[in-house]
């Protein structure tokens, strides 16, 4: 089972940019379906990003899309989300998460098997 970890969170303004990156472990990086998902204060764990074993396939949720994209770099073992214009609703830990094989549906986080322990991204207005 791979194993992840998150980095590059941090405190922006409203408007700025962040560049979150997930290191994964193991040889078969290429075969796990990566994403983010992400979780505030109070709330349940939503889906935010994924991308399938080669990148060919990226999927956003709606909030999203337009301002993040998803990349991955299979001979580095890892997945970036580029984060811009953000805004305060985007405030919340963001966890990467890794699925081995096929996969069901990309949205969902009971397909994805690791985990990371999440990164903290706070926008201030």
């Amino acid at each position: 089972q791979v194993q992840v970890a998150e980095s590059g969170g941090g405190l922006v303004q409203a408007g700025g940019s962040l560049r979150l990156s997930c290191a994964a472990s193991g040889r078969t990086f290429s075969r796990y379906v990566m994403a983010w998902f992400r979780q505030a204060p109070g709330t349940e764990r939503e889906f935010v990003a994924a991308v399938n074993w080669y990148g060919g396939t990226t999927s956003f949720a709606d909030s999203v899309k337009g301002r993040f994209t998803i990349s991955r770099d299979n001979a580095k073992n890892t997945v970036v989300l580029q984060m811009n214009n953000l805004k305060p609703e985007d405030t919340a830990v963001y966890l990467c998460a890794a699925h081995f094989g096929t996969i069901g549906s990309m949205t969902d986080l009971r397909e994805y098997d690791s985990w990371g322990q999440g990164t903290q991204v706070t926008v201030s207005s």
